[in-house]
């Protein structure tokens, strides 16, 4: 019999060290990020202070131009309310073209033959290592 590589034991312990490694540098970078986040707001919220005194949206530096523009985001409390109303006025197109992906494979699952027109699906073996009990 051919050698085979390291032992599943080992290449699982090996994995589950890797991921480890992993969600310790995310967990540093996210710290890191949020600080960051912090202090751009801060530096966000003087500068805007500062056009709205001088009753301007945009003022040219030496570092580059500063804008000032109003973001406006929308969300819904009452997402029946909601479906129901993009139905009625034929306004399917407020909402995202994303699919569902927990949704689409429980409806799939009930519905084995009905498959959506269009509907693509690419799917992949994953591994996972959950740690001993």
């Amino acid at each position: 019999m051919e050698d085979q590589g390291l032992p599943l034991d080992k290449l699982a312990k090996i994995r589950r060290k890797i991921r480890t490694e992993m969600e310790r540098r995310t967990k540093q970078f996210d710290t890191e990020l949020a600080e960051l986040q912090k202090q751009l707001d801060v530096v966000d919220g003087e500068l805007r202070d500062r056009l709205k005194e001088m009753g301007s949206t945009s003022v040219k530096t030496e570092f580059g131009t500063v804008i000032m523009s109003m973001k406006t985001r929308y969300n819904t409390k009452d997402w029946d309310a909601f479906k129901s109303f993009m139905v009625k006025h034929d306004a399917l197109d407020l909402m995202e073209k994303r699919i569902s992906q927990l949704n689409m494979r429980k409806f799939l699952e009930e519905n084995p033959a009905l498959v959506p027109p269009g509907l693509n699906s690419d799917s992949e073996f994953v591994i996972s290592v959950r740690k001993p009990t």
